[in-house]
């Protein structure tokens, strides 16, 4: 597995799950509501993902897109959600 880093955050999507995540759930439910994918999400998981402190593998990124029904590109910041 190769993972890029630039020193600062461990990825790129926090804020944008920050920001869909906000609309709907406190993160304790959200990750409960992401665990039911058979990925083992935690109330801690969510907030390292929306701190940008914690990598998100590939397989992660999908579920989080699919449960949001936005782009794996839109979460990444490549496109807007429109």
């Amino acid at each position: 597995m190769k993972i890029y880093w630039n020193g600062e955050r461990k990825n790129v999507i926090g804020s944008r799950v920050k920001e869909l995540r906000k609309t709907e759930y406190f993160p304790k439910d959200f990750a409960a509501r992401l665990s039911l994918s058979g990925i083992d999400f935690t109330e801690l998981t969510i907030l390292r993902i929306e701190k940008g402190i914690r990598f998100v593998p590939d397989y992660e990124l999908s579920v989080i897109a699919d449960y949001f029904h936005v782009t794996s590109d839109y979460l990444l910041g490549r496109t807007s959600k429109e």
